[in-house]
């Protein structure tokens, strides 16, 4: 990536986008944070390839096509005197479906798969740069969501929709909520929350519910969810009461399909965004998000507003959450819009 393509060296990048942050890394030091992105390549100079730090980990990922030797020479480089004593570690994720292709020698593989520590916002989060899966245990750009839940989240119950490896969850836990609920499908996942919650000092201990989101979200709402559909029968579900919550976080990825419905971010978000609406108790905050950067964000807070109504729900209020600064845009419409309802 430092050749002919591009009219600077990498290494000249890097440094203006770590001069960039100076500042927030400073308060984000302050607060407890060791988890940011310190290179974003997207609008940075670079597209396709993001840096980000975990704790002691500097993760390098390349997504539209992988990097040269000369380049990672140069990076690795850099970062040993801007950010020393950091284990580097480069995924490409450049061919099909995002999958981690480059093999690691020996002994960095093995540094990839070593269980780190990594801490945001005070609370400490486990991280590995090579698992199971190809994500992150923890997105970045999700950390404005999780500090407002923080600000949020104290006394009352919250439900966490979609919930990954339980980041948004454990953050309300450790701001006091009095009863919390992770809900994701995967099983690899919720080890990740059940072992993130172990880390931590919680006076209420994040509950993890093994579902569906669609099967948990219309039990807890009321809708319910029959156990056959058109004549077939779906797969078993745990079966939940209804119950509403003070605070619902929505955070569902740009498509997924199951026996249970259909995800589309894109076509409709309302299919997800029903159920949460009717999971948060009247008077409740409801925070969504949409990861699709061709989604308008004005079109998009329309769609909702439509859906709300036609629930028989009425949103009274609403606020954009941006993400943080190390996540620049061009024209402060970023790919992640989060929105925050008062229903």
């Amino acid at each position: 990536m430092s050749d002919s393509l591009f009219d600077a060296p990498l290494s000249d990048r890097l440094q203006l986008a770590l001069t960039a942050r100076a500042e927030l890394m400073a308060r984000l030091h302050a607060e407890g944070t060791d988890t940011y992105r310190v290179f974003h390549g997207s609008v940075e100079g670079v597209p396709g390839l993001t840096v980000d730090r975990y704790g002691d980990l500097l993760l390098v990922q390349t997504f539209h096509r992988p990097l040269g030797e000369a380049d990672l020479a140069e990076l690795e480089a850099f970062y040993a005197t801007a950010l020393p004593g950091l284990t580097v570690i480069w995924n490409d994720r450049s061919q099909g479906n995002s999958r981690i292709a480059n093999p690691l020698p020996a002994e960095r593989q093995a540094a990839a798969e070593l269980p780190r520590e990594a801490h945001e916002l005070g609370i400490t989060y486990l991280i590995q740069a090579r698992h199971s899966g190809q994500d992150p245990w923890l997105f970045l750009d999700l950390r404005a969501g999780r500090r407002r839940v923080m600000a949020e989240a104290a006394g009352k119950s919250v439900l966490n929709l979609f919930a990954y490896t339980g980041g948004v969850g454990l953050a309300a836990a450790k701001a006091g909520a009095r009863f919390v609920v992770n809900v994701d499908f995967a099983e690899a996942n919720l080890k990740v929350a059940k072992e993130n919650a172990k880390r931590n000092e919680l006076a209420t201990r994040p509950r993890l519910i093994k579902s569906d989101v669609f099967a948990a979200a219309r039990q807890l709402s009321g809708i319910g969810q029959p156990k056959m559909v058109r004549g077939k029968r779906l797969p078993p579900f745990p079966e939940l009461e209804p119950q509403t919550f003070d605070l619902v976080f929505l955070d569902p990825p740009r498509y997924a399909k199951s026996p249970f419905g259909v995800v589309d971010l894109v076509n409709d978000y309302s299919a997800v965004f029903k159920p949460a609406l009717l999971c948060t108790a009247p008077g409740g905050t409801l925070i969504c998000c949409n990861n699709v950067a061709q989604v308008d964000r004005d079109a998009w807070l329309d769609q909702l507003q439509r859906s709300a109504r036609k629930a028989g729900r009425e949103i009274r209020e609403f606020e954009w959450i941006a993400p943080e600064a190390d996540f620049p845009s061009y024209d402060g419409q970023p790919p992640l819009k989060m929105l925050l309802l008062r229903v």
